[in-house]
């Protein structure tokens, strides 16, 4: 085609010279405008400071909230992982894992449970630690899924545990001499330390037997424990002692074979919770979908090997190819009237799933 002259609106105007027709060209600039709006929701530029008050941007770009970002499948080993959980709203939690530098899978649930923590982690070989919080449902999800991964517990999740039941001044001799235990976890980093210390835990547990024995009659007539927060303290910390999941990061058949491990979440705590509450602080007012939205953008654009804008703009399922999926695999419609629609619950299960069967939804 040769150069026919401009079209009224200014456009430049092609024609064929074997048969006449004309055309214009129409230039996409889709995947420049996934860029803006990603280096906008990345950042704290608000919408009200661009020109017309943010109205053009939000027409050009609303197609990009159609779009879910999905965890690539690598198969890649890892020697620690990192595994905690974010909430959205009281229902709706994005449980993430991420390695030393990238997050690698992100699983969309209303709560923490067993079979959520199963979904993520049949994403992801089992690596050799896993260090978690201690969330619900993890553990037994592990032991289906990861059975050989051994699990080091977060140790300052291990030592807020404690003072939340002693508080930070605890008004108890008994209090204080706990508390200060847990805080000495923190600074062990010899396996004959964890040794000496696991020892002081259960001779102060020996010592203040009968004193954390005491009942006192509730208004009920029940027998309650006098010193309820503290017994709770106790046994949360003789909990993680029987299981052994506490200094596992000292353990020497895995430093010897991966060098020095970590013993706290910081990774994940810091370099992926509190950016994705930074950046939805930032962009405040948005709906909880597109709350879940920009996690996933965030989590996406933040694995080891994120896909050009053009090539994710062909590849990322929408709503629509969700609508689609969920319609061929729904048994009944979740309202009484009308068809099924994503978005009743934000779970989308299937999403993650490799064969056509559908699961049940929490």
């Amino acid at each position: 085609m040769i150069r026919h002259g401009k079209t009224s609106s200014g456009a430049q105007r092609w024609r064929c010279k074997d048969c006449g027709a004309t055309r214009t060209n129409k230039i996409d600039a889709a995947a420049k405008l996934l860029a803006m709006f990603l280096a906008w929701l990345f950042s704290k530029k608000r919408q009200l400071d661009m020109p017309g008050g943010g109205r053009t941007f939000r027409r050009k770009t609303r197609p990009f909230w159609e779009i879910w970002p999905i965890a690539p499948q690598t198969g890649e080993l890892y020697d620690v992982l990192f595994l905690d959980g974010i909430y959205l709203a009281r229902n709706v939690v994005v449980l993430i894992a991420a390695s030393e530098d990238h997050v690698v899978a992100w699983y969309i649930e209303k709560s923490e449970n067993s079979r959520a923590w199963g979904a993520l982690m049949a994403r992801v070989p089992p690596p050799a630690m896993a260090i978690t919080d201690g969330g619900p449902g993890f553990e037994k999800a592990r032991r289906r899924l990861w059975p050989d991964t051994r699990v080091q517990r977060c140790l300052f999740h291990v030592f807020c545990q404690v003072r939340r039941h002693t508080t930070s001044r605890p008004k108890l001799e008994a209090g204080r001499e706990l508390l200060a235990l847990a805080g000495a976890l923190l600074h062990i980093e010899r396996l004959k330390d964890a040794q000496d210390w696991t020892d002081e835990v259960i001779e102060w547990c020996k010592r203040l037997e009968g004193f954390l024995a005491e009942k006192t009659e509730g208004e009920d007539g029940k027998l309650r424990d006098t010193h309820e927060r503290l017994v709770k303290a106790r046994n949360s910390l003789m909990k993680l002692i029987r299981e052994e999941v506490l200094f596992t990061y000292l353990d020497p058949d895995l430093t010897q074979a991966l060098g020095p491990l970590p013993a706290y979440n910081n990774r994940i705590e810091g370099g992926v919770n509190a950016q994705l509450r930074a950046m939805l602080r930032e962009h405040r007012g948005l709906s909880l979908l597109r709350r879940a939205k920009a996690v996933f953008w965030w989590c996406y654009m933040h694995t080891e090997s994120p896909l050009p804008a053009a090539e994710i703009l062909r590849s990322m399922p929408t709503d629509a190819d969700i609508a689609e999926l969920y319609a061929k695999l729904a048994w009944k419609p979740q309202k009484s009237e009308g068809p099924a629609e994503w978005g009743d619950g934000l779970v989308w299960a299937e999403l993650h799933r490799q064969d056509a069967w559908r699961t049940d939804w929490d």
